[in-house]
């Protein structure tokens, strides 16, 4: 399009008047300059756009089509314009958030639940995937902000801290029951045990495999599960012992359903948290979250 908005405003002023003089009025620019103007976009586009008469002007076939085209254009940019004074009036905006289905579960949801409620008018779209990968989309500004485990590298990223949480070994009554039965000690139930872990990408899972390294643990039967509820689900059954987070067992623990497993060694907790770029300045909608979680308690 080699021509500016101002000539194609003209022409539709002038198109909707049908008359040059009307369209000045209403521009408060002269008549000659209209003229002119249209002159340059007949030029530029290379056909006639009206005919002219004493009574005014009326538009040419050419100039209708053209015509249709431009009414539509600007009718959508005064359309974007209300929309856009409407969601600053009403504080309308989007917010990305990057999470394991676990944490947004668990943790991410009694938070969101809380910040509809202030912010009824902050649309949410939330991506489920492992700490490396919200990261990752943190990095490439897929997303706003990221629910994660602190990373190691905090390099050009603001974590802020929510709590800590703690990874411990469960299963139930009989499963241990039958280990016990078989002559496995307590301190050799994992690796005498099938034990259920979340699969490799996850970082839940990269921070025991280095527990159990460590530690000197030979784990011999082992099952990958891509999600936590899956892992508390199949240890409630009793097909091994499961690698949990505690607060999320909280109910089953004290039920009895399920039974942690002594650690000679305990697993160090770890933090996790909201983390979101530095180097970008943060919308009002993020910065709405941000202002929200800080001064909030679930």
């Amino acid at each position: 399009m080699n021509q500016n908005l101002s000539a194609y405003r003209i022409f539709y002023t002038v198109a909707h008047a049908g008359n040059i003089s009307k369209a000045a009025k209403e521009l408060y620019i002269s008549q000659p300059a209209i003229s002119k103007s249209i002159q340059k976009l007949e030029d530029g586009i290379g056909c006639k756009l009206f005919l002219r008469s004493s009574r005014g002007v009326t538009l040419t076939e050419e100039g209708e089509l053209l015509y249709s085209y431009v009414k539509n254009a600007f009718e959508t940019l005064t359309l974007g314009e209300e929309k856009l004074h409407r969601s600053i009036e009403l504080g309308v905006g989007h917010l990305k958030i990057g999470v394991s289905s676990t944490l947004c579960k668990y943790l991410l949801l009694p938070y969101l639940k809380e910040f509809i409620k202030r912010h009824p008018h902050i649309s949410i779209s939330i991506t489920c995937q492992s700490t490396n990968d919200t990261l990752k989309l943190l990095e490439e500004n897929k997303i706003d902000i990221g629910l994660i485990g602190k990373p190691d590298n905090t390099k050009n990223i603001q974590f802020d801290y929510l709590e800590e949480i703690e990874d411990i070994f469960v299963a139930t009554k009989d499963y241990l029951r039958n280990l016990k039965t078989r002559g496995v000690t307590k301190s050799h139930i994992l690796q005498n045990s099938t034990l259920m872990l979340l699969d490799k990408h996850n970082m839940t899972r990269q921070y025991i495999d280095d527990y159990l390294q460590i530690n000197h643990i030979h784990v011999q039967d082992s099952i990958d599960i891509s999600d936590m509820d899956l892992l508390i689900e199949f240890a409630k059954i009793g097909v091994g012992v499961a690698c949990v987070i505690k607060s999320f067992v909280t109910s089953e623990l004290a039920e009895g359903t399920l039974i942690e497993i002594p650690l000679g060694i305990p697993i160090h907790k770890r933090e996790v948290g909201f983390a979101y770029k530095t180097q970008l300045k943060p919308s009002k909608s993020l910065r709405a979250f941000i202002e929200f979680y800080r001064g909030y308690t679930p």
